[in-house]
């Protein structure tokens, strides 16, 4: 059985990629400080929803991303 965990979002320091340059382009921010988790939103929409993802399935994205494993 899966459950839906709740999260404080408002007490997290959100930070964007450095990838995003100078300009702060559209990305994607991060967020640190929840133990076992890693909320992700849009930076065009700070006041909109974030997607919490296991810590675990976080790094093996960042890992695939890495790696070059969605390169077009």
């Amino acid at each position: 059985m899966t459950g839906t965990v709740e999260h404080d979002l408002s007490v997290v320091r959100w930070r964007k990629s450095s990838y995003s340059g100078a300009s702060n382009g559209d990305c994607v921010e991060v967020a640190d400080g929840i133990v076992g988790a890693v909320p992700v939103r849009d930076s065009k929409d700070p006041q909109g929803p974030a997607l919490v993802f296991p810590a675990a399935a976080w790094a093996a994205f960042l890992a695939d991303v890495k790696a070059g494993r969605f390169a077009a």
